[in-house]
């Protein structure tokens, strides 16, 4: 029997026609080609799921003497000094102020206002931080707070004097978590006491060095003196500088006390200002 044959040009029934495998080489490529996007896809994802909100992480700052840190910041500095008119920074603030008693304070160099830190009132403090003699913390080694007395009676003479063992404790006695981080005070005498003018009204300060259990101690010093508004309840400024290698100069108080200003004046009444004591500024 003779066998028969498609004509050329067509197919048998039932029977596909082999598909051409591509080139080698343009497989390699397709495979590169394709790793190449999902590696970019995968890069873009990370980075959207990554980055911090803002772009910038956030950053937590040391607390004041007695109270604690998340985090130690760098080796005190030394002695800071006033320096309102050269910040760190073209941002960066040169004053300090406290908008519920009206006053500003000039803002030392090497000083912030801190964002985190558990303070009781309106506070400023040394940048640097160092670890608390007790309890593995981190303290500043200056802070200085000011605040609307609401206790006590009479000149700014006895509240300065009624003032300075609260202030005393808030910076080297026990925080508000039951810590005590620089083991207690033990001790204490003043090392000054007299009449200061402060956003031109007589005040009065008193001072005192401060003994504890652990550590060096420091200094405290409680500033009151009557509202810049003529009507307001007194102000009181509470220093508080820890001894020892780190410690601000105690001059640094007095530098301060002669940088307050009611808010919106150019002149600060201060020690040796031309505003005489008693005089309203």
């Amino acid at each position: 029997m003779d066998r028969t044959h498609p004509p050329a040009g067509r197919r048998a029934p039932g029977r596909a026609p082999a598909a051409a495998a591509p080139p080698r080489r343009g497989r390699r490529t397709a495979l590169a080609a394709a790793a190449a996007v999902a590696a970019a896809a995968v890069a873009v994802t990370a980075f959207l799921v990554l980055r911090p909100s803002g772009g910038e992480p956030d950053a937590g700052g040391a607390a004041g003497p007695g109270t604690t840190s998340p985090a130690p910041s760098p080796s005190g500095s030394g002695t800071p000094s006033v320096k309102p008119s050269d910040p760190v920074g073209a941002d960066a603030p040169t004053a300090f102020v406290d908008q519920l008693n009206g006053i500003t304070m000039p803002l030392p160099d090497g000083w912030e206002v801190p964002q985190y830190g558990a303070y009781q009132a309106a506070t400023m403090a040394t940048v640097d931080s160092f670890r608390c003699p007790e309890g593995g913390r981190f303290c500043r080694y200056g802070t200085v707070s000011s605040r609307t007395v609401t206790s006590g009676q009479g000149t700014p003479q006895e509240m300065a004097q009624d003032d300075i063992a609260r202030a005393a404790e808030e910076a080297f006695g026990e925080d508000g978590l039951g810590v005590s981080p620089y083991g207690g005070i033990t001790s204490h005498k003043v090392v000054d006491q007299r009449q200061a003018v402060a956003a031109g009204r007589t005040g009065y300060l008193v001072r005192w060095q401060v003994a504890t259990g652990k550590g060096q101690g420091g200094y405290v010093q409680s500033l009151v003196f009557p509202s810049p508004t003529g009507d307001g309840a007194p102000v009181v400024v509470r220093f508080a500088f820890t001894a020892g290698e780190g410690m601000p100069k105690l001059s640094l108080m007095d530098e301060i006390t002669r940088g307050i200003r009611p808010i919106g004046s150019a002149t600060g009444g201060g020690v040796g200002s031309s505003i005489a004591p008693g005089q309203e500024g």
